[in-house]
């Protein structure tokens, strides 16, 4: 069967589980107010310790008015996460330790030096070596370890604050150490600044006198370049020769437009001529005064013309000498127009000249300007480097000054400021009596209580038949009662047993004689048994043990009607069952014990009555027997009555044993079909004990098989023989 199928066959039984917490309340309830008291004694006797804090807000702190000229407090960032976690190492380095403790002498002070407060339990650990001596270690050593202990220093969270809190005995020396190692940190940042101005000064002072050679030697060269290379400067700071070049390019288009108008319109001038065209459309012509007092009377001349002609004829005197005049009105205008195209003419020739003119000294210059670029490109150079020179010295010199003057006046400002200083508290902040005598009550009772709850848990005590498992309900009977007739039978068959079962007491009952005792090892071995005829149809102990192994059965019941004689059966079946390779466990529910005894020579082992009165749990009760393999549960030493009235658990405890197990015998003595009912599940074989083929054995078998078992087998130990010897050491179960 699976551990799968057994685990869903029980549950947790969640009110015997919690009703365990009301059987054990008294040891609970003990061991609670143990621990609350000896929390409380604790708190009590403990050494007060005072907590101080003193707070700096790290940031700029240089003034307004003293800020260095160009610069702004925006210049300088603020400072973040990383600059604050290294501020704090800082606080809390060992160099500012040491001068803490130097100024407040904490080295005379037994809280500091464990030398001085050495207790006797403490001298005896130094010297058995369980515990370093402190007097190996330095003094200044043993001062800063005290101080690290007791000192806190962290950053208080989304701010640029940082808190200095340290512990002590004392709460005025708590806060004395808090302010002076605030008042330290302090010093080391304005020395630090002190320190890097100093440096600053010794370094400036060498470079300022060495760059004002060079920049008057950069000066110089440039000064001789341009005397050397004829770089006469223009306007515009632009070299004379390409400044010229610019105003003649200048004037070259300027006359090259003029020449080109003048020859255009000389041009169209002259086809207005040529073609008879109309003059009215050229600007040149419009623009002469002449020509416009000439066609003043022309059209004066056309008017009178128009006039007369109403009244007089063409050939009329008058008319005609207007027309003569109108005539010489024309020729005079052409005149003109022939004189305002060799006027353009003209102008047109003189702009060729002065352009050809132009051309010749632009090209000339072009040339002097190309020289001109090559010597203001080494020229600029000179002078790039002599200004750079320059600016450096005025940018050293600026600093040199601000730093010589901050170290002469000792204006250091440092980037930190104390906020808050500490101050010595009143109430200590341990030990708290309330909270931990409160807190060691509430865990104790929790540690308890879960405690109980895990016993009663893993002892199986809290496990009920799962809802739906099929474990039927089964009424409360008792134990099986112990036979009183002598356990060793004077008949030769008795004689022919190969294992004896001891008797349920310490005596021999005084109506046995001496040749009624049970045979010894060595007539048994002299006198081999005798066959005997089966009667019932009964088997022998290796068929059984055949059947079990064959049929792959979880589980053996053995009914012994005989009483404890038989009890031997089930012995050994299990032997040879764990003997062929299987996990065998017996499980021994006779009143006397008669099938553990044999196998754990004692019968004062913790047992099934146990397990059942909440006595002991499933390790505690399974045992080893002594000549095999096999492992064996006996009867145990717990109240018989009070073990019953948990037999509603005995199915749980068969199912518990069958997944662990490969085959579980129980040996019920002589029970009828209702006693091993719960015992029976699935994979089960029903063995019926014998000695004797006699009516008590045979009524038995037939209630059982009338009971519902009419699969009941059967089995004899008489005739078996163990194979093997006992071990070394070990008697004979036989």
């Amino acid at each position: 069967m699976s551990v799968q199928a057994a685990a869903a066959d029980v549950d947790v039984d969640l009110r015997q589980l919690f009703a365990s917490l009301a059987r054990n309340w008294l040891r609970i309830l003990f061991v609670t107010l143990v621990v609350t008291g000896l929390a409380f004694a604790f708190a009590w006797f403990a050494t007060p310790q005072y907590k101080a804090v003193a707070k700096l807000e790290i940031g700029p702190g240089e003034s307004v008015f003293t800020r260095p000229a160009g610069s702004t407090n925006d210049d300088k960032s603020i400072p973040g996460e990383e600059a604050v976690a290294t501020e704090v190492q800082i606080i809390s380095s060992p160099d500012i330790l040491k001068q803490v403790a130097k100024t407040l002498n904490l080295e005379e002070k037994p809280e500091f030096d464990e030398t001085l407060k050495a207790s006797p339990l403490s001298r005896v650990l130094i010297l058995v070596g369980l515990k370093s001596d402190p007097i190996d270690i330095p003094l200044e050593d043993r001062v800063l370890k005290a101080m690290h202990d007791k000192l806190n220093v962290y950053g208080v969270e989304k701010s640029r604050a940082i808190a200095i809190e340290f512990s002590s005995e004392d709460p005025n020396l708590a806060a004395a150490i808090s302010n002076e190692i605030a008042k330290a940190y302090m010093a080391s940042k304005g020395n630090a600044k002190k320190l890097s101005n100093s440096a600053a000064t010794e370094f400036l002072g060498p470079e300022i006198a060495e760059l004002q050679d060079r920049v008057k030697q950069a000066e110089a060269k440039v000064a001789a370049y341009r005397a050397q290379s004829d770089l006469l400067m223009g306007g515009n700071n632009a070299v004379l020769a390409t400044q010229q070049l610019s105003e003649l390019s200048t004037e070259l288009s300027r006359v090259r437009a003029s020449r080109a108008a003048a020859e255009g319109s000389a041009e169209s001038v002259r086809k207005a001529l040529q073609n008879g065209g109309s003059l009215d459309s050229v600007p040149e012509v419009l623009s002469s005064e002449l020509i416009q007092r000439l066609r003043e009377r022309q059209v004066e001349l056309k008017t009178n013309i128009a006039d007369l002609s109403t009244t007089l004829l063409d050939n009329h005197p008058r008319i005609r000498a207007l027309k003569s005049q109108l005539a010489d009105l024309d020729g005079q205008i052409r005149n003109e127009a022939q004189k305002i195209i060799r006027g353009l003419t003209a102008q047109a020739d003189s702009a060729k000249a002065r352009e050809a003119q132009l051309v010749s000294d632009v090209n000339q210059l072009k040339a002097a300007s190309s020289r001109a670029g090559e010597q203001q490109v080494q020229l600029d150079a000179l002078q790039r480097d002599a200004a750079v020179q320059r600016q450096q010295l005025e940018t050293y010199m600026a600093n040199y000054r601000e730093a010589s003057s901050r170290n002469i006046r000792q204006y250091l400002p440092v980037d930190a400021r104390i906020m808050s200083e500490a101050r010595a508290p009143t109430e200590p902040y341990f030990p708290k009596i309330g909270p931990i005598t409160g807190a060691a009550a509430v865990a104790s009772l929790l540690l308890m209580a879960i405690a109980t709850l895990l016993g009663e848990l893993f002892s199986g005590r809290a496990m009920r038949p799962a809802t739906g498992a099929r474990f039927d309900h089964i009424e409360q009977v008792a134990m099986p009662v112990a036979r009183t007739e002598p356990v060793v039978r004077t008949e030769p068959v008795a004689r022919a047993e190969p294992v004896a079962v001891e008797p349920a007491d310490d005596t021999v009952p005084s109506d046995v004689g001496d040749d009624e005792v049970v045979t010894t090892e060595a007539e048994a071995v002299a006198e081999p048994p005798k066959p005997v005829q089966s009667k019932l149809g009964e088997i022998d102990v290796d068929k059984a043990a055949e059947k079990l192994i064959a049929s792959g059965a979880a589980r053996a019941i053995f009914v012994s009607p005989e009483g404890d004689e038989a009890a031997a059966t089930a012995v050994l079946v299990a032997r040879e069952v764990s003997d062929a390779g299987l996990r065998v466990l017996l499980l021994d529910l006779t009143a006397s014990g008669a099938a553990s005894r044999p196998m754990l020579d004692s019968g004062l082992f913790p047992g099934i009555t146990n397990l059942l009165a909440s006595e002991a749990q499933f390790s505690d009760v399974i045992h080893p027997d002594l000549y095999s393999d096999a492992h064996v549960v006996p009867v145990g030493t717990a109240d018989p009555v009070r073990a019953m009235r948990a037999a509603d658990r005995l199915p749980i405890i068969m199912q518990s044993l069958t997944t662990a197990y490969d085959l579980v015998v129980v040996e019920c003595g002589p029970a009828d079909a209702q006693g091993i009912s719960r015992l029976v599940g699935e994979g089960t074989e029903v063995f019926l004990s014998m000695l004797e083929a006699d009516d008590e054995v045979t009524q038995a078998a037939v209630k059982l098989i009338e009971n519902g078992y009419p699969d009941l087998t059967l089995v004899t130990p008489v005739g078996h023989e163990p194979p093997g010897t006992p071990l070394p050491g070990r008697r004979s179960a036989a």
